[in-house]
């Protein structure tokens, strides 16, 4: 098996384009889709996120071919322990961290994953994990070498987190899976919305109306409480650089679904998912707060809703909310459930001894806090 790593540098990579062809193309037959690791997506990420992290590109190739790509960086702490180990990579703004790799190459692309960090000499502690599906393709292949290769291997962390996916219709689902008092209220602020004005959904179409409806987006996010608590997209220059470039990056290869709600012509809500395979992952939403006893959050999620399910390209659509997120909860029925995992790194000679010594005591500092929580 070929190995390739790639630490991040200013100026970017060389040979950008067949190194963006050989990751399309892996993303393209990916085991598991995960739209914030397409080449497109991930390139803005370091174009405009990346920089003074330390990240690394680690590559698993077969007969020149990529099947597996992993970004991870190095932290200072695991938690409120200050013991370095590597992370999976995911910026502000990325909430998946599953790694791209090759269907049937699954546990190959694991294999070469393990064997690069075990030799790379700037990896300390253990690999750390985040943000994987527990029922997904690099779960059960994660699983199945480390038992292959008797790795320490331990759960740190679950969730379930909202995720649409099912064979129904909109309307059939909209009946089957909100309680009817609510329905009967989001249908009486519908009505009370449409009192005050024109009120129009509608999904991008039309490239060039990117840049205006980018702009829409950052406006209204920052108008809120996102904006007063400088966390909006547009706070940061870097983080409303990544937005623009990952949109149009999206839109030209097919993947971007942007929707709004305007009154008037104006814009009162919008959401931005981002497609992979025949998934989708649900991205930013903004609304007018002003706005906010007609619930407009709300209901461009309902809109959303009959986007997705009118679609039959997108089987799925993961939330990427937080667990026991009270308002898309209500909404959609089905659940992803959302792990980390603690990965034993090996070595020669003293690193060997500092990763074993850094998982052992990750492990037991972990136990005596559930002990003392009653929770082992």
């Amino acid at each position: 098996m070929d190995m390739a790593m790639h630490p991040l540098v200013p100026g970017g990579y060389p040979n950008a384009p067949l190194r963006h062809a050989r990751w399309a193309d892996l993303a393209g037959a990916a085991a598991e889709a995960n739209a914030f690791y397409a080449p497109d997506m991930l390139e803005a990420a370091l174009d405009h996120l990346g920089a003074h992290k330390g990240v690394r590109l680690i590559e698993a190739q077969e007969e020149g071919r990529s099947i597996g790509l992993l970004p991870v960086a190095v932290s200072p702490s695991h938690g409120r322990l200050p013991v370095s180990c590597v992370v999976n990579w995911m910026h502000d703004h990325c909430f998946f961290g599953a790694p791209l790799v090759r269907r049937g190459y699954e546990l190959a692309a694991w294999r070469g994953f393990l064997a690069q960090l075990d030799g790379a000499d700037w990896a300390p502690g253990f690999l750390h994990l985040e943000c994987l599906d527990a029922a997904g393709a690099n779960a059960a292949a994660l699983e199945a070498i480390c038992v292959e290769q008797r790795r320490g291997r331990r759960e740190v962390h679950r969730y379930d987190r909202a995720m649409l996916r099912s064979g129904l219709c909109a309307d059939a689902y909209w009946e089957s899976h909100v309680r009817a008092k609510k329905r009967k209220e989001l249908r009486r602020l519908q009505k009370r919305l449409a009192e005050r004005g024109r009120i129009e959904t509608r999904l991008l179409a039309c490239a060039a109306d990117l840049p205006g409806w980018c702009q829409d987006f950052l406006t209204l996010e920052a108008s809120g409480w996102k904006g007063r608590a400088d966390t909006a997209l547009a706070s940061k220059h870097a983080d409303e650089a990544f937005f623009r470039a990952a949109c149009a990056a999206a839109l030209e290869g097919g993947r971007l679904h942007f929707l709004r709600m305007d009154l008037d012509g104006r814009a009162i809500a919008m959401l931005v998912n981002f497609r992979h395979g025949d998934g989708a992952f649900s991205f930013k939403i903004a609304f007018d707060e002003a706005l906010g006893r007609f619930s407009p959050g709300i209901l461009i999620e309902i809109a959303n809703l009959h986007a997705v399910q009118d679609d039959p390209g997108i089987a799925w659509m993961d939330s990427c909310a937080a667990a026991d997120h009270p308002m898309i909860d209500s909404l959609w029925a089905e659940r992803r459930t959302i792990v980390q995992y603690r990965i034993a790194l090996r070595g020669r000679g003293a690193r060997r001894w500092q990763r074993g010594a850094a998982f052992a005591i990750a492990n037991g500092v972990e136990h005596i806090s559930q002990i003392m929580k009653g929770q082992a």
